[in-house]
């Protein structure tokens, strides 16, 4: 929930101390950066500290970063530097504890006793449906209180998520540091970290899912740090029409991951999600610069969420089922990196279209780049066998997913959230993160 609250309170923020979709796109850049570099070279770390301890300091260090914006802001010192070292330093931080968490899921769904694609669902679901809270929380608080005591408001979430997991994930054998017979060393550690890479490179279905989660997240940046601010400033109400529009899309997301934990796993893979994949993302934009007012984009958002929900839970039971627990941090961890490698490009790029070619422009060229990403499905023959990757509904820890050896997609967080404005990352991830979502 205070994901979404950073979401649209700091482009929020930024546009109104600064007035400049450029500057917006700078501070975008700045705060996924740091994802990047956090998620090539942080998954041996996550295992040799411990899950638990990883995404306690993450959320703290987080809480702290995002704290620190409204209340330098108060004291008349907050210079622009400043804020895209603190939205660095979250960046930075964040992607670890998210991937720490995200990797749980399997050992969580044995313990309780479900099948993997049905937790793998359920997780994507709550996800989504605290965005949903959080975006329309946003809205309406950046309008009454301003987006400064929205911040402080994520800061609160922060200690809270930080709290839970100190607290609820104790005696979780998988959540503790991982005993390793090699001595702490750069040696050791760029074994390890070679292990994800190697793990992903040996597999075309796991690249061609990473490359295409790539393009999603960056163009979805683009619309969640700069487009979607501008538009909702120039042609709709404003903040408050933000946090409609994003609330509608996480209800729609939270739909579509509850429908495919219900009934969609009985359906091919593949042809769910080639469908639910051109539908999730490209509608978004092409109505926004099509359209001056808020009620086509709203119905579209709602739609492309139901879309959009059901990609994540495929993903996770793909790769979940595939990797074995061994090697979980460290492929997520090159999941992530992958999936989000265009994110502070593509926030970059559309401050720069925006004030080169205009708020439409900027729309129509986003979501082309959007529309080609999700139409490889369609043209290249790898994506067949997504079917067969990774098992399918046998409980968790029973079936390949316990130990496997096919690799395979990725989501939320530690893999890709197919975004998050949508899901569509990668974790989210990022989304999303969506996909989501994704700096703090």
């Amino acid at each position: 929930m205070g994901n979404s609250l950073t979401l649209i309170g700091v482009p929020w923020f930024v546009l109104e101390t600064t007035g400049s979709a450029g500057r917006a796109g700078v501070v975008a850049f700045c705060a996924t950066l740091p994802i990047v570099v956090s998620a090539l070279i942080g998954g041996p770390v996550i295992d040799r500290i411990g899950r638990r301890r990883v995404s306690v300091a993450s959320d703290l260090v987080c809480g702290l970063a995002v704290a620190a914006i409204p209340l330098l802001h108060y004291a008349d010192a907050l210079d622009f530097w400043m804020l895209c070292a603190l939205m660095a330093v979250s960046g930075l931080l964040h992607t670890p504890g998210n991937t720490a968490r995200y990797v749980l899921v399997p050992d969580l769904a044995e313990h309780a006793g479900t099948t993997l694609a049905r937790a793998a669902s359920l997780f994507d679901a709550v996800s989504r449906g605290a965005r949903m809270v959080g975006a329309a929380l946003a809205g309406v608080l950046i309008a009454l209180v301003g987006a400064e005591t929205v911040l402080l408001l994520d800061a609160a979430t922060f200690l809270t998520s930080a709290l839970l997991i100190a607290a609820g994930v104790r005696g979780v054998r998988a959540a503790e540091p991982r005993k390793v017979t090699a001595p702490v060393s750069l040696r050791a550690y760029r074994a390890e970290l070679r292990e994800g890479y190697t793990y992903l490179l040996g597999n075309r279905l796991l690249l061609a899912v990473v490359v295409m989660v790539l393009f999603m997240n960056g163009t979805d940046q683009g619309w969640n740090a700069v487009l979607l601010p501008v538009h909702a400033s120039a042609e709709l109400g404003g903040a408050r029409d933000i946090g409609l529009l994003t609330a509608l899309f996480g209800a729609g997301g939270l739909t579509g991951a509850l429908l495919y934990g219900a009934v969609g796993h009985r359906f091919s893979r593949r042809a769910v999600f080639t469908v639910c994949v051109v539908l999730c993302g490209a509608p978004r934009y092409a109505v926004a610069a099509l359209t001056g007012t808020t009620l086509p984009l709203a119905v579209t958002m709602a739609l492309s969420g139901i879309a959009g929900g059901v990609l994540n839970p495929i993903l996770t039971t793909v790769i979940y089922g595939s990797v074995p627990d061994e090697l979980r941090s460290r492929v997520s961890g090159v999941l992530t990196a992958g999936g989000e490698l265009a994110m502070p490009v593509g926030g970059l790029a559309a401050g720069l279209l925006v004030e080169s070619a205009g708020a439409r422009g900027a729309l129509l060229a986003m979501g082309g780049v959007y529309l080609l990403a999700t139409l490889s499905p369609l043209v290249f023959p790898v994506w067949r066998t997504m079917d067969g990757a990774g098992g399918g509904d046998t409980a968790a820890g029973s079936g390949p997913g316990s130990g496997g050896t096919a690799p395979e997609a990725s989501v939320p967080s530690p893999a890709a959230e197919v975004s998050s404005s949508g899901p569509c990352s990668p974790a989210p991830a990022p989304g999303a993160r969506t996909p989501r979502s994704s700096g703090s």
